[in-house]
């Protein structure tokens, strides 16, 4: 695991509430520079709740959150953010190019930038792919097209929503090498999974979102020695109640 050494991202006591519900209460999290870190938790648990309050596209009613040591309602502090979101879809009335040098003029890259084409070239979207219109895409051809404009951002802190949405094996595989290029030049990850073997396979770090709060962090080696489970998938279910702990 690569060396770390400061947070880019801590959400400190960050409450939220949806009318009489409480869909936050009190989470604490961090990520640190050049970590990979996946938010699990079942359907409806609160993981894209979290990531829009940490993007500030959800008001927090309590508690703190600092973006690269600024406070995330500093406009200036999602500066070092790339974010995709759930169900992403880009517009299909442009074409994969047009969208990409779009999206790298928001994040303030130069048009055509190279680098953004060899991105989109390693996660399996050659010049071919990028000529054609968006409508013609398949759904894990879009997800690659959203994963690439964030890649290629240059942004300190990436954040996805469900990325592995639609990817097919081959795909992954792409990403988590694409993701670790990003890594070694000191870039962080936050992304949220349902599926565990997501979370086991791309990050250092696992974060149980549980009744509004992490349950329970650390690598899959030290959830399972916490929880004394033979597996991840072990651990998660003792970690949520699930299945009873072991004496």
């Amino acid at each position: 695991m690569k060396v770390v050494d400061e947070d880019v991202l801590r959400v400190a006591s960050v409450s939220r509430r949806e009318g009489r519900r409480t869909v936050l209460a009190g989470v604490d999290l961090a990520v640190q520079s050049g970590e990979t870190v996946a938010l699990v938790g079942a359907n409806g648990a609160g993981k894209s709740t979290l990531i829009r309050t940490i993007l500030d596209l959800r008001a927090a009613h309590g508690g703190t959150i600092t973006l690269a040591g600024r406070p995330n309602t500093d406009r200036r502090a999602r500066a070092a953010v790339a974010y995709l979101p759930e169900r992403f879809q880009p517009p299909t009335y442009l074409s994969g190019s047009e969208f990409l040098d779009y999206m790298l003029s928001l994040y303030r890259v130069g048009p055509a930038d190279r680098g953004a084409r060899e991105v989109a070239a390693a996660l399996g979207l050659g010049a071919e792919a990028l000529a054609r219109p968006v409508a013609t895409y398949s759904k894990g051809m879009g997800q690659l097209l959203g994963l690439t404009a964030c890649i290629a951002s240059g942004r300190r802190l990436l954040i996805f929503d469900e990325p592995m949405d639609g990817l097919d094996p081959a795909a992954r595989v792409r990403l988590r090498q694409a993701l670790e290029v990003r890594r070694a030049e000191g870039a962080s990850v936050l992304f949220s999974t349902h599926l565990l073997t997501d979370a086991a396979e791309f990050a250092d770090r696992i974060a149980i979102l549980h009744d509004g709060r992490i349950a329970a962090a650390g690598s899959v080696a030290e959830l399972c020695a916490r929880f004394e489970a033979d597996d991840l998938e072990s651990a998660y279910l003792y970690c949520t109640g699930e299945t009873a702990a072991t004496a």
